[in-house]
């Protein structure tokens, strides 16, 4: 797995909604807004489902999703990539749970995609657009 270096997890913690891409096991993409990703340690990110469907259907058939952050205050752009599991119940799921209604009470969070990050690449744009980083 992947260690986070401080500068990306600075980065994550700035950005507010983030692009996230899933592919049918037939390769067919998709790409939505995810507004609850947390970092949850060096190399696990969790993403809440509130509204999934192509995105949960995806990733049943297709574990891999990516993400890329960036905006104005990250100095750079970064693209995650990893592979994800599927949780409804346990400990991990009650605490997504518990975090996704402290910031809205009304959201289903109804499942959690914990990622482990397999790579990280550089995507702003320059000579090392692209480039491998972690």
């Amino acid at each position: 797995m992947v260690v986070l270096t401080e500068e990306i997890k600075k980065a994550l913690s700035t950005v507010k909604v983030f692009p996230v891409a899933t592919a049918s096991k037939d390769g067919v993409p998709n790409v939505v807004p995810i507004g609850f990703l947390e970092l949850v340690d060096d190399e696990t990110i969790w993403i809440s489902d509130n509204f999934m469907k192509k995105t949960l259907d995806n990733v049943l058939e297709n574990p891999k999703v990516s993400f890329y952050v960036w905006g104005p205050e990250t100095k750079g752009c970064f693209q995650i990539k990893g592979s994800v599991e599927v949780k409804t119940s346990g400990p991990e799921f009650d605490k997504m749970q518990e975090n996704v209604r402290a910031k809205m009470a009304q959201a289903p969070a109804k499942g959690l995609l914990v990622m482990k990050i397999q790579d990280v690449y550089q995507c702003a744009p320059g000579p090392g657009a692209g480039g491998h980083i972690l």
